[in-house]
């Protein structure tokens, strides 16, 4: 039976300097630092998705947020590509990660500052929060929102 969400995985060419970017642009924590995993163990688990499943791996994420966190992945002996950044929003599969903030237009501006693309001009209000999107430099599409109660879940703002 499945009980929950664990992590979404990021890969990326280079983990380190995509761990600087979460933590230092977007905010979030590190959780578990880059490491090297290699072996039997990765092996056993991916070895017949991924030629060389060697990979340095970290985990970013929010305090007290349980197992909802991104796991950023660089795979050491397999090189890469990046048709993700040439995907469209309406490609099947996974589409984007979405990001809670309390002010969204200073969160924006905060993230204008350092550098991050937006993919809209602007902040739309829609289904009782207030969102925008950007990019990170690796294609992943996210989505900040700003909901309109705090207290309730992102998919309950329709609520009283």
């Amino acid at each position: 039976v499945i009980t929950g969400m664990a992590h979404t995985g990021v890969c990326v060419p280079d983990c380190e300097a995509a761990v600087a970017f979460y933590r230092d642009v977007l905010g979030l924590r590190v959780l578990s630092p880059p490491y090297v995993m290699a072996g039997d163990a990765i092996r056993d688990d991916m070895g017949q998705l991924v030629s060389d499943p060697t990979m340095k791996a970290a985990i970013v994420g929010f305090d007290d947020d349980g197992d909802r966190v991104l796991e950023v992945i660089e795979y050491l002996g397999v090189t890469g590509g990046d048709r993700r950044s040439a995907a469209a929003l309406t490609n099947h599969g996974l589409s984007h990660v979405g990001l809670i903030c309390e002010d969204l237009d200073a969160t924006r501006a905060q993230l204008e500052a350092n550098g991050v693309r937006f993919l809209v001009d602007g902040i739309a209000d829609v289904a009782r929060v207030r969102t925008t999107w950007f990019v990170d430099p690796w294609g992943v599409v996210f989505i900040l929102v700003e909901k309109s109660k705090p207290q309730h879940p992102y998919f309950a703002q329709w609520e009283r």
